[in-house]
């Protein structure tokens, strides 16, 4: 119960930054962004590849899934083909995007913060900050560690990342750690931020064979060497070579996957809800209701007012953005 009173805590605490009588006020307006439609319900919950709607449908970064998950439960995401839900105690369940009749459930009685599954590992982050990692056949406990205290979390939580025989766990107190599922150990660990409250990552990526994680109070560019960059983190993305990041103050940045910074652009009180790199252009979602569209090479940019009813919050699809039922497409 404490992990969704900290869910709480983090979304009234967003909210009331996003209160401020000082908002983001375009010199000029290119015109009305018109690739808008309605998606069939709002959203009412959120995870980082997946979100749900009220209906208990699953939409997916491709679009709404023929999945319906239990309307107790909260959605955790879909991972290798998988659609992911778990309920305040700790039950989890697994549906088969192709084949929805085929299901797994895992008893694990522990409160749940993020997961996900490739091939027949899956991997868990509870919200105690403890990390496991279960045959999905078996359903044996394979690994298990217990992470730091983590008081108060960031409502985005990252899943467990997979590359090749590792799983990188994106922990709940500004770290990750990284273990090969085949022997079974941990093999390595690295500090992102240090801080008692919403110090969990946020973000995890591959860029350039460095691994690119974190949390809203630094980026951690990882591979031999570590380097951070301290930034208030407000939205990121990367297009496989660059890596964007949106900050609290309304800063635009582009960094090489060594974090040295390529070009940034300063929108006073912007508040980004989410960013997507595409082709040659950055498309950023403005909760005042704006699509600003940045060109990647000059940072030159061009702003459009969008119509959407804002909450504050945006899933972020495949060239799409979601905000409650309005879908916002790029293209």
């Amino acid at each position: 119960m404490k992990f969704f009173v900290y869910l709480l805590v983090s979304f009234l605490i967003v909210l009331s930054g996003c209160s401020s009588k000082e908002v983001y006020t375009p010199k000029q307006v290119a015109g009305d962004w018109d690739k808008e439609s309605s998606i069939e319900d709002n959203i009412v919950d959120r995870a980082y590849s997946a979100a749900k709607l009220d209906n208990n449908k699953v939409l997916s970064k491709e679009g709404v899934l023929p999945v319906k998950i239990a309307e107790e439960k909260r959605v955790l995401g879909v991972s290798d083909g998988w659609v992911m839900s778990v309920s305040i105690d700790g039950n989890l369940s697994m549906v088969s995007q192709q084949d929805p009749t085929h299901k797994k459930e895992f008893v694990l009685n522990n409160t749940v913060a993020s997961a996900a599954v490739k091939d027949n590992t899956l991997a868990v982050l509870f919200a105690n900050n403890e990390m496991a990692l279960y045959d999905l056949q078996s359903k044996k406990l394979l690994f298990k560690e217990q992470g730091g205290d983590a008081t108060t979390t960031d409502m985005r939580i990252e899943e467990p990342y997979f590359i090749d025989d590792l799983v990188i766990f994106p922990t709940l107190d500004g770290k990750i750690v990284v273990v090969n599922k085949e022997i079974k150990a941990r093999l390595r660990s690295a500090i992102i931020s240090t801080g008692e409250n919403f110090n969990n990552v946020i973000y995890m990526s591959m860029i350039d064979n460095k691994i690119i994680v974190a949390t809203r109070y630094k980026i951690l560019s990882l591979s031999r060497q570590e380097r951070r960059s301290k930034y208030d983190v407000r939205a990121m993305c990367d297009d496989g070579k660059t890596l964007f990041v949106a900050t609290l103050g309304g800063r635009i940045i582009s960094l090489t996957p060594d974090l040295q910074v390529i070009h940034k652009l300063k929108l006073p009180f912007a508040h980004i809800l989410g960013m997507i790199a595409d082709g040659k252009k950055l498309y950023l979602l403005e909760k005042e209701g704006y699509m600003i569209v940045v060109d990647k090479d000059t940072f030159d940019y061009k702003v459009y007012e969008s119509d959407f009813s804002d909450d504050g919050f945006a899933f972020v699809g495949d060239k799409v953005f979601y905000v409650d039922d309005t879908k916002i497409s790029i293209k």
